[in-house]
């Protein structure tokens, strides 16, 4: 018999958008003691599924949104167990931002929580941010690293606009990106350094690279 603490279950709600049971079983999974990383990389499984059933059109755009407002509510039921959950002391100062014609904010709001709870200093820009204003703020704020996320792919060439002004101003830093559908190939042609399709690993990936530059 299945129990609330079995991922699939999680999964599934979140895909068949059923939102009173999803925000039950992260509750329930939280009450238990599981892993909130873990909880995290669940849902976003589940939202993927509500992705890919939006392209294969057996969602219309509103089952889309109601994915993400699940998501949300979810994310907001995980992150005080997640600010109890790490631990340490300041660890380093990231720029985060959506390029150019992308609006998506689901998957960096949540690298934006938690690198805030791994006590890293964030600025996050927001969405639809231009390149000019990434290489603005990246002379201001002199992060360790700068983080740019795109999940559609119309939003490759704002992101190779965008690190290339970068790198032509002079900052020197780790630049990675984040997004569901990037790959290798994408990121040596918008000329990162390195790429994540997923938040909990993309921040562990972040906190090696700033670990790694501050020794």
């Amino acid at each position: 018999m299945k129990t609330g603490n079995d991922p699939a279950e999680l999964i599934a709600a979140i895909a068949d958008l059923e939102e009173e049971r999803a925000l039950a079983l992260v509750r329930q999974r939280l009450h238990a003691g599981d892993d909130p990383l873990r909880i995290i990389e669940d849902c976003q499984a589940g939202l993927k599924q509500v992705g890919e059933r939006y392209e294969q059109h057996q969602y219309f755009l509103s089952g889309l949104v109601m994915g993400g407002e699940i998501f949300r509510g979810a994310m907001e039921l995980v992150q005080p167990v997640v600010e109890r959950h790490v631990s340490g002391g300041a660890s380093g100062h990231v720029l985060l931002g959506t390029v150019e014609g992308d609006i998506h904010d689901l998957g960096k709001n949540i690298v934006t929580m938690l690198l805030t709870c791994h006590k890293f200093t964030v600025c996050d820009l927001g969405v639809d941010v231009p390149p000019d204003e990434f290489a603005a703020r990246a002379r201001e704020e002199e992060p360790d690293l700068i983080g740019i996320s795109g999940l559609l792919t119309s939003s490759y060439d704002s992101m190779r606009d965008t690190i290339a002004l970068l790198r032509s101003e002079g900052y020197r830093g780790p630049i990675v990106i984040g997004g569901g559908q990037l790959s290798e190939e994408v990121c040596e042609y918008v000329g990162a350094d390195h790429w994540t399709t997923d938040a909990v690993p993309g921040v562990e990936l972040c906190r090696r690279l700033v670990a790694e530059a501050n020794r």
